[in-house]
């Protein structure tokens, strides 16, 4: 039994982790903004915690953080304003990692896009582009903390129902669905496997069990 942190414990994928993650034994803390959103989180079976981690320094997230085995940071300002989506979706993110690994919760899931990376080639002049910069700057300082990282890379997301399987892709692939259920579950397995930890994983809808999908990843 492991406690995770989920940060932003409200969102679709967030409530769908944390009702797979109890529902295997694990307890569970979810951090949302908003005091109405408890009642959600509460169901899935999951501790809700509410703490408005773009407004907290990093003292303070450790303070939520400490005592656990693991974070996920599901977190995101839902865009439509470039400020905001560089005060959480970067700034938050970093002052999480330094929170995490003042406390020594050493392992740490980022849900991050397929396309994620310093070249990412969206034009400034995209709406998309804020976002495509928080998270490429997020995911790169992640990869030079200490932390036991692993960043997931889910093409544009769905609400479809998970059907348990993925297609694991190099970077070549630019696009692409996958459903927020089969999300979770990805997340959920990588807690699991430190093989994992180090790797950025691209995934999709495909036809390939989620377990066995891992089970040959390489690093991509």
């Amino acid at each position: 039994m492991a406690r995770v942190a989920i940060i932003g414990g409200h969102g679709k994928i967030a409530l769908q982790l944390a009702q797979i993650l109890t529902a295997r034994g694990d307890t569970v803390t979810s951090i949302v903004r908003n005091p109405d959103h408890t009642g959600d989180v509460a169901a899935t079976g999951a501790t809700p915690v509410i703490a408005n981690v773009e407004a907290l320094v990093t003292s303070q997230i450790a303070d939520v953080l400490d005592g656990h085995d693991a974070v996920v940071w599901s977190a995101g300002a839902g865009g439509g304003n470039p400020a905001r989506t560089y005060s959480v979706d970067r700034d938050a993110a970093i002052r999480s990692m330094d929170a995490a690994a003042r406390v020594g919760v050493h392992r740490y899931v980022m849900v991050s896009y397929l396309g994620a990376r310093p070249d990412h080639g969206v034009h400034p002049d995209n709406s998309f582009y804020p976002y495509a910069e928080a998270k490429a700057a997020a995911d790169q300082y992640l990869r030079e903390t200490t932390l036991q990282w692993t960043i997931l890379g889910p093409a544009t997301l769905t609400s479809d129902a998970g059907t348990g399987t993925i297609s694991v892709v190099g970077p070549e692939v630019t696009s692409g669905r996958v459903s927020r259920a089969s999300v979770a579950q990805v997340a959920a397995e990588v807690l699991e496997r430190p093989a994992t930890i180090g790797m950025f994983i691209r995934f999709v809808d495909g036809p390939t069990p989620i377990d066995q999908a891992l089970d040959t990843l390489s690093e991509i």
